[in-house]
């Protein structure tokens, strides 16, 4: 009777207590029933942020960090082919090569003097036949002054780049776990000088990259690099990573993707691993560069660079003159390594009225040397025509081979052609309509 007494109890309070908070939400939401005033509005939306009073170790690094880094651009010049005579062979058309530059790559840089020198990545500027910094919507010509193609280093020369220098750190001091600042251009100048945040997460990480020697060798390169958990992208590379102190400690040169390993299977996922070349590696490279660096010489050959490029674009526009005849690279449709033929540039047309004409070249000829220089390609022909003024002379040399051209159509038959003989032509430019080159 007693337990039955209680419960009733507890059933009473609860009633009573869900009755309580029943009328408390009732009154509350009638207090808040109605539009809001203009103030209490304001009070809501109008409000502000006190810069001075947020607090983070990274803002005036970034902001000071961030004028230092420039975009690299890495201009290269391809060879294209227009085809314009059409022949009887197996091979349809006869193409024609011409000489275009476009920019095949960009990446970053830091400035590291007030003269204007900017480290980057070597990988950003290889095989660059011009390289170029960008500072906004600026873009200024730069001299490549010295690489490390092992350590994936290159210092640049940009005359007259107005920026503030970084001061180089001491990347022996580093120390797993301290902040990691990475600034550079990913993806090109859409995200110029974007910042990122990580930690150093290792301080000397064993890398293996593949390379190639002066004569062409693959080889296998092993360098010690810093590891970040930093965001780097494609573009980030040859930036920087700099710690609190504003000091550059390193320079972003890859990342780990998910098929980074070999030992990893399809479905392995890598995240945020990302390797920087110690600034202190770097530091013998940048020695040499700021030791051999006269400022007056700088100038003067920037201003020899300026005058040959007026030169050049002035010379590009006088009428050239034309040897009068279609040619194409014999390695095109016959492989060097076969050695019936030499390689050079093939006579596919002679035109009438012409230097080649006049000179006795004949369809079918090889023209294998000009003005003493080997020719292999149709491309390299192209380009010593181009270097002659009206009246010069251009000595060839040239390989004829009785029936080459009937052969060409079946390529067992040049078998039995036997040898051919070479001999030297001399031929006097003019400058003409309807040939060619």
């Amino acid at each position: 009777m007693k337990t039955n007494r209680r419960i009733t109890g507890i059933i009473a309070a609860v009633l009573a207590l869900s009755l309580l908070l029943g009328i408390g939400i009732t009154a509350y939401a009638k207090d808040t029933a109605g539009t809001l005033t203009q103030e209490e509005v304001e009070k809501i939306v109008n409000t502000s942020t006190k810069q001075e009073e947020v607090t983070s170790p990274f803002i005036e690094i970034s902001k000071k960090a961030q004028e230092s880094v420039v975009g690299v651009n890495n201009y290269q010049v391809s060879r294209r082919s227009q085809f314009s005579h059409s022949f009887g062979f197996f091979f349809d058309q006869t193409p024609e090569e011409f000489e275009q530059e476009r920019r095949v790559g960009t990446g970053s840089g830091t400035v590291i003097s007030p003269y204007g020198h900017v480290l980057t990545n070597f990988h950003v500027i290889r095989d660059a036949s011009r390289v170029t910094v960008n500072v906004g919507d600026r873009e200024l010509e730069a001299a490549v002054l010295g690489t490390d193609a092992d350590l994936d280093i290159a210092v640049l020369l940009v005359p007259g780049l107005d920026l503030p220098h970084v001061t180089l750190g001491d990347s022996d001091g580093i120390q797993v776990g301290e902040y990691a600042i990475v600034i550079g251009n990913p993806l090109g100048t859409q995200f110029e000088r974007s910042v990122s945040v990580g930690i150093v997460s290792a301080v000397s990480r064993t890398m293996t990259s593949s390379g190639r020697d002066r004569y062409g060798l693959r080889t296998e390169i092993e360098n010690n690099m810093i590891q970040v958990d930093a965001a780097i992208s494609s573009g980030n590379s040859g930036g920087g990573m700099f710690n609190t102190l504003g000091q550059l400690q390193g320079i972003p040169t890859m990342k780990l993707v998910d098929n980074a390993s070999p030992f990893s299977p399809s479905n392995y996922s890598i995240d945020n691993i990302g390797m920087c070349v110690p600034i202190n590696a770097a530091k013998p490279l940048i020695r040499t560069v700021l030791e051999n660096y006269n400022a007056q010489e700088a100038e003067a050959q920037a201003q020899k660079v300026r005058e040959q490029e007026e030169h050049q674009a002035a010379d590009a526009a006088k009428p050239r003159p034309k040897l009068g005849v279609s040619v194409r690279s014999v390695n095109s449709f016959l492989s060097a390594s076969q050695g019936i033929v030499p390689q050079g540039a093939l006579v596919m047309e002679v035109f009438e009225n012409t230097p080649a004409q006049a000179a006795g070249i004949q369809v079918g000829d090889i023209i294998v040397e000009a003005d003493g220089e080997v020719i292999t390609t149709n491309s390299q022909l192209v380009a010593k025509i181009q270097e002659k003024n009206n009246g010069d002379e251009l000595v060839l040399k040239v390989y004829r081979m009785t029936g080459l051209m009937a052969a060409l159509e079946d390529l067992s038959k040049l078998q039995s052609l036997g040898k051919g003989e070479y001999i030297d032509i001399t031929a006097q430019m003019i400058i003409q309509d309807g040939a060619d080159m």
